[in-house]
């Protein structure tokens, strides 16, 4: 009996119909994405609706961020506490009756907590379905897994807006958080049905609760998401208002980053970023979040700012692109399996620098049509980005490490988006009253032009004029600053570490 050989280490199974369960909790993490933009172009009915100011309406999108980005982070902790198909249901779940609340509220301040409480339930959702994933597909499958969750992390942003617009415009800003009810019911039900945890996500219970890590967390992220979505409109470090916030947040992220590190369980494991693939995969990812939120923010407003498009219209410039990163999110799956994922990082950033670029070129002129092209080139590379930047940044977690790592990963991404839209915002802002003086220079009676346009037109009317050009250019700037960023980030994609999926034998068990 001691000659016996010993048995073979158990096989994890996978589950019987891994891309029906990537369907399933996709659904739900893409119910809460899209809830990250659908308002924005609702905030004027809102505030109506509620007797509130324009500025106070802004609070909606704020504490939503605010609560979502306290908890991304903390979801690979809680998932391990609770297990992880347990805290993905009660998430869904909390969002969906946190989305029933924000449709009946009566107040703004009603609504405010009501957000604050669909971010907060809302936040483990976009970490934990890309954990779930993860496991359920063998590694030489993950290009594939990759692209359900690329179309969910992309593409719902980018329909947000048009959605949004046409509920509003068409029925009831309010329908934008009922809709989300029967959607929530459903992925309940079926993740209970599909989802099965292995054995490295089931619930381990808590050893005790990082207080101070926690707090300190939760404040920092907190007080960076105000700074970031409020810096501009109180003109930044000349509010003391946000100089509170910023010095508040730099505080308590710094002595938190020393606090983690320092424990043997973290409840945010920053070691994972030490990682010669993962580490890279998150500062790209970064960016990655920096340019689709930001340009998916830039192009909206211009469009109802300055060229007179309703909310609906608006959106569906936006929408082609959407459909465009569907039919190439499949394409990339299957390539990221025979081609250096460096290669096709570098691919994607060029495409989208392209992208950026047309859109520089617009005009006072430029119609429906050319938006749309423009908006298509735009996005068309984000698929060569999000889906070997994912397959790079896993490749070498372990299996146990899974949930901790895609919510370090969400956070990057995410904070990657506030700040590109917080930075491209202000610049805007900044680059507009550069114009402004630069084209007031022309207006004087020693101008041909302006005397042949005054003997036209009122003073009021070129005055106009002048701000309707200012502004323009300030959107065309800024659309190139991104080119040029994204030109920058392609060369240096290609210094990337190599990282190619390699296939299990089928006698191992699967690698995570």
């Amino acid at each position: 009996m001691s000659d016996a050989p010993s048995p073979a280490p158990a096989k994890e199974a996978l589950p019987a119909h891994p891309m029906l369960v990537a369907m399933v909790v996709s659904l739900a993490a893409f119910m809460e994405v899209l809830d990250t933009t659908i308002t924005n172009v609702s905030l004027s009915h809102i505030a109506g609706s509620l007797a509130a100011s324009q500025d106070e309406s802004t609070w909606v999108l704020t504490s939503y961020l605010v609560a979502n980005g306290i908890v991304l982070p903390l979801s690979g902790w809680l998932a391990g506490v609770m297990g992880r198909k347990n805290f993905f249901m009660m998430c869904i779940a909390g969002f969906t009756v946190a989305s029933f609340a924000c449709g009946i509220a009566t107040s703004l301040p009603m609504l405010i907590v009501f957000r604050l409480l669909q971010g907060l339930a809302g936040g483990g959702l976009q970490p934990t379905q890309q954990a779930i994933i993860m496991d359920s597909f063998p590694p030489e499958k993950r290009g594939t897994a990759f692209g359900i969750t690329g179309i969910t992390m992309i593409v719902a942003p980018i329909l947000g807006p048009t959605l949004g617009g046409f509920i509003t415009d068409n029925f009831s800003w309010r329908w934008i958080f009922f809709m989300n009810v029967p959607v929530g019911i459903m992925a309940v039900l079926l993740v209970r049905a599909l989802v099965i945890d292995p054995p490295h996500a089931r619930a381990q219970g808590s050893k005790g609760i990082d207080y101070i890590g926690l707090s300190l967390l939760a404040i920092g992220l907190g007080c960076l998401q105000i700074f970031l979505d409020k810096g501009q409109e109180d003109d930044w470090f000349d509010s003391n208002f946000i100089i509170f916030f910023a010095a508040v947040s730099a505080l308590c992220l710094a002595a938190c980053m020393m606090w983690l590190l320092r424990q043997k369980d973290p409840i945010v494991d920053l070691r994972l970023l030490a990682s010669p693939t993962f580490g890279p995969a998150c500062l790209a990812i970064f960016f990655v979040g920096f340019t689709l939120y930001g340009a998916s923010t830039l192009l909206p407003l211009l469009l109802q700012s300055q060229f007179g498009y309703d909310a609906t219209l608006a959106g569906l410039v936006l929408s082609p692109g959407g459909f465009a990163v569907i039919i190439l999110m499949p394409i990339v799956g299957k390539l990221v399996n025979k081609v250096q994922a460096r290669y096709l990082i570098a691919l994607g950033m060029a495409i989208t620098a392209v992208g950026m670029m047309m859109t520089h070129y617009f005009t006072p002129q430029t119609d429906y049509a050319h938006f749309v092209t423009m908006r298509i080139f735009q996005v068309a590379g984000l698929p060569f980005l999000f889906i070997p930047v994912s397959t790079m940044a896993f490749s070498a977690i372990p299996k146990e490490k899974s949930s901790k790592a895609s919510a370090l990963y969400s956070l990057m991404r995410n904070l990657g988006g506030s700040f590109g839209i917080a930075m491209l915002l202000s610049y805007i802002s900044r680059d507009e009253q550069k114009h402004q003086t630069y084209l007031a220079q022309n207006l004087g009676p020693d101008n041909v032009g302006y005397r042949i346009a005054a003997s036209h037109s009122s003073a009021g009317q070129i005055y106009r004029q002048l701000l309707n050009q200012a502004t323009i250019l300030s959107y065309s700037d800024a659309f190139l600053l991104l080119a040029i960023l994204v030109t920058f980030l392609a060369i240096a994609a290609l210094f990337l570490p190599n990282c190619r999926v390699k296939k299990t034998a089928p006698d191992a068990a699967p690698a995570h």
